[in-house]
């Protein structure tokens, strides 16, 4: 009776450890699950394609052994697929109309099978029509909806030869439909006008443009933004649109925006930040076009009367396509102001705790046929906490006693050398 009575009781809490225990983590990974990244690869078939002029050897070939290899490395949690336009109907010599719908998916968007997205790849051969802009559509379509970014990569080397619809105007409705859809387009060697056509693509989405001349390069490339889009945010940023001056600018609470900011301008935020709270904030420019050498991009914080309290800068030359800089500041009764290459002014002292402006600035400037609408695409990331306080300025610590060591030590080598050497001319002058 005795050992039922404690088994059962044994049971019992064994049930409650379960209960405890067991619970809560299934809990909390549905409430943490998020969605993989995902990305689908439209790549170009058209007749163009055959055109030996990447390292030697096809342009289609070329594509293909990058295809593979990006397949093969491809992150675990990300649901990559693979859609193709002008692999059918031969151009010339079929109908334009049959031609011209000529995009299929050989790999849908989903965890891949490495072996069978390789083979479908290798049978491709160039021969038809270029529908660019119906192959964006359907590849919208492929990745779907939700909260976290989607890309769609494009790897062609023409301009769409069955407008309507226009490759930049349906980029610009999936664009306005709110889809969270950024294109990325890669010209292998293109034309002028390819390149405007790519770029005007690219400019829509927010995605960035790359001419592409050598087969590892595109392989480069690719695995690129493929990893951009696992790197990204696992929640799509908020869109803001900031103001032309710190009285009618949006407010921000803690998290990151999303923005577009014209060449030359200004654009201005307020964030609430109370006396014993530090304000951190970093923005980044997406570089989606060519700009002319020497640039760079502001981030300030000041006041609400326009006195500086902290900046951070980058500069670029060409060799990048992203710039970033970040700041810090708090309220002088609580820490020091610090940042990426930071200044503070004399009157940040003065400012009272409360609302702080953050003002992003550029100095971009375009060459002649690039288009400056809309802007620049800019992310911007605000985080409030509790300030920690700096060091009020350079301190050696325990460093000081060896640098007296150091000291006494040079002094006492230098005085034996000295005697050592007026002995030896004493001896020489004896001799």
């Amino acid at each position: 009776m005795i050992m039922r009575r404690r088994f059962a009781a044994g049971l019992l809490c064994l049930l409650a450890a379960l209960t405890m225990f067991g619970v809560p983590p299934a809990s909390a990974a549905k409430a943490t699950a998020t969605e993989p990244p995902k990305v689908e690869l439209v790549l170009d078939v058209s007749g163009s394609m055959r055109a030996k002029d990447i390292d030697g050897r096809s342009r289609i070939s070329a594509a293909q052994q990058s295809f593979d290899e990006v397949v093969d490395a491809l992150p675990g949690e990300t649901q990559l697929g693979i859609r193709v336009l002008g692999s059918r109907y031969r151009y010339p010599g079929s109908s334009k109309t049959v031609g011209c719908r000529d995009t299929e998916q050989i790999s849908p968007v989903g965890p891949m099978n490495k072996t069978e997205a390789k083979a479908a790849i290798a049978t491709l051969r160039p021969t038809g029509w270029t529908p660019i802009g119906l192959a964006l559509r359907a590849a919208a379509k492929d990745l779907g909806a939700g909260e976290t970014t989607r890309r769609i990569v494009l790897i062609t080397d023409g301009e769409d030869t069955c407008a309507p619809p226009d490759p930049c105007d349906v980029a610009r409705e999936l664009a306005a439909q709110g889809i969270h859809l950024v294109i990325d387009t890669l010209g292998l060697n293109p034309n002028q006008k390819v390149q405007q056509q790519l770029t005007c693509i690219a400019n829509a989405t927010g995605g960035t443009y790359t001419t592409v001349q050598h087969q590892q390069q595109l392989t480069s490339r690719l695995n690129q933004l493929v990893r951009r889009a696992g790197s990204t945010y696992q929640k799509t940023p908020r869109q803001v649109a900031g103001g032309a001056q710190c009285a009618n600018a949006p407010v921000l609470s803690p998290g990151v925006y999303t923005d577009r900011e014209q060449f030359g301008e200004h654009r201005v935020y307020r964030v609430p930040v109370s006396s014993g709270q530090e304000l951190r904030a970093s923005v980044s420019v997406g570089l989606d076009r060519r700009l002319n050498p020497d640039y760079g991009v502001l981030l300030r914080a000041t006041s609400q009367d326009g006195q500086e309290l902290v900046r951070g800068t980058d500069a670029g030359s060409g060799r990048t396509d992203v710039l970033s800089t970040g700041l810090r500041w708090s309220d002088q009764r609580s820490g020091e102001p610090s940042g990426q290459e930071a200044s503070a002014s004399p009157s940040a002292s003065a400012s009272p705790a409360g609302t702080v402006c953050l003002v992003v600035s550029n100095s971009f400037s375009a060459p002649p046929g690039v288009r400056t609408a809309p802007g620049m695409p800019l992310e911007l990331t605000v985080d409030v906490v509790p300030s920690s306080p700096a060091p009020s300025g350079p301190d050696l610590g325990r460093g000081w006693l060896l640098l007296v060591v150091l000291a006494a030590a040079g002094l006492v080598a230098g005085l034996i050398l000295g005697w050592l050497a007026r002995w030896r001319i004493a001896i020489w002058k004896e001799n």
